[in-house]
């Protein structure tokens, strides 16, 4: 992600570089291309906190709930298998001497059966609950970059990027997280 950002705005340096390079000559390039960035009233630049939005967008808030109810209902199924499975094992252990060797061992094999049931249970249930969130998420970036991508060409912007670990300064002033995060939720509002 780092190299991808580094090349985006290489690239856009590069592509303001040319014109004023070809104009004043190579030794002011990079100065003019610094004052253009700066100065100029067209120049736009902004950043979005998307897992902000993720969190405060009524979508956002409305998948984890979601997400949430539906964790409840796999731990409330986990907690009961486990129940019964410790069941099993206790009654295993209390009777293991007086079971014949071929009650023992169909005893055994139950048990382990459930343990393996159980697993299964846990691994699958983690999966499907991984995949949700995945989905969920993904719906939602996608409204999110659309929201972006709308505002940035409305309002005129040349860049608009994601802010991440990567951008190790940015000023709060070019940060419209919260213009991003009203014109979603208003979307999100008249789709209802």
């Amino acid at each position: 992600m780092k190299q991808v950002v580094a090349i985006y705005l290489l690239a856009l340096l590069l592509a303001f570089a040319s014109p004023v390079h070809a104009a004043y000559g190579m030794k002011y390039a990079s100065l003019d291309v610094h004052n253009l960035l700066i100065a100029s009233d067209e120049t736009k630049f902004a950043s979005v906190d998307i897992q902000k939005i993720l969190t405060l967008s009524y979508a956002g808030k409305e998948a984890k709930a979601k997400l949430g109810s539906d964790v409840l209902k796999v731990e409330m199924e986990k907690n009961s298998r486990e129940k019964e499975l410790n069941k099993l094992k206790v009654e295993l252990e209390k009777q293991n001497v007086l079971l014949s060797e071929t009650e023992r061992s169909a005893k055994q094999k139950a048990y382990e059966h459930s343990l393996q049931e159980y697993q299964q249970f846990v691994t699958k249930t983690a999966e499907e609950l991984r995949v949700e969130n995945a989905e969920l998420t993904k719906r939602i970036v996608e409204n999110i970059v659309k929201v972006v991508q709308d505002y940035g060409r409305k309002k005129g912007f040349l860049c608009i990027f994601f802010q991440n670990e990567s951008i190790l300064y940015l000023d709060e002033k070019v940060d419209i997280t919260g213009a991003i995060l009203q014109a979603l939720n208003a979307m999100e509002t008249t789709d209802l």
